[in-house]
């Protein structure tokens, strides 16, 4: 004849192993956890000047909408209007550019600057249609304070300028959201 041991201890055995596999599995979450927290407030401190994208586009404000518009490329998608010294003048991003050429809304009031707005030609300039106060973070800052401004002004683009509004590089949410990745895998 068989020996089986009682149901009870086999029941405990199981509901014991079921218990540390559950407990192992919630310390390393909350370890996770901690170590994604760690990683944000690391985040929030890294420079601008280190993540900014050093490599962008630049226009003038005479420069034509179409050279403007063969400029932008499927990773360009944003300028920065600049001076011969490249102190920032304004900015422009297709989104922006994408405004002008959308018709009045049906019983819409029209003033004259929104009649100006509609008569863009091909001899249009840049500083036509520009944004001419940009929303812009200062190069000593860090990305903490870049991400509050993105998030609260919704903005995706944010020129890097010093003091003398010389632009130094250009900070998109890509930009951080690489870094975020890079961090937390």
């Amino acid at each position: 004849m068989e020996y089986l041991p009682p149901p009870n201890k086999s029941k405990n055995a199981k509901h014991r192993k079921m218990s540390i596999i559950t407990g192992k599995k919630r310390h390393m979450q909350l370890q996770r956890k901690e170590e994604l927290s760690h990683n944000i407030r690391y985040i929030s401190k890294v420079p601008v000047k280190i993540v900014m994208d050093k490599d962008f586009l630049t226009v003038h404000p005479q420069d034509s909408l179409t050279h403007l518009i063969r400029k932008f490329t499927s990773e360009e998608t944003s300028a920065i209007v600049v001076d011969d010294e490249g102190r920032l003048l304004g900015f422009i991003t297709m989104k922006d550019l994408l405004q002008f050429f959308t018709t009045p809304r049906r019983y819409s009031v029209v003033g004259l600057g929104l009649l100006k707005k509609y008569t863009i030609t091909r001899a249009s300039r840049v500083e036509d249609i520009m944004v001419t106060k940009p929303i812009t973070i200062h190069i000593e800052d860090n990305l903490g304070h870049a991400i509050k401004l993105m998030v609260e002004t919704g903005k995706h683009h944010l020129p890097v300028i010093d003091d003398e509004k010389k632009v130094h590089g250009l900070l998109e949410v890509n930009d951080i959201i690489r870094l975020i990745r890079i961090v937390t895998l």
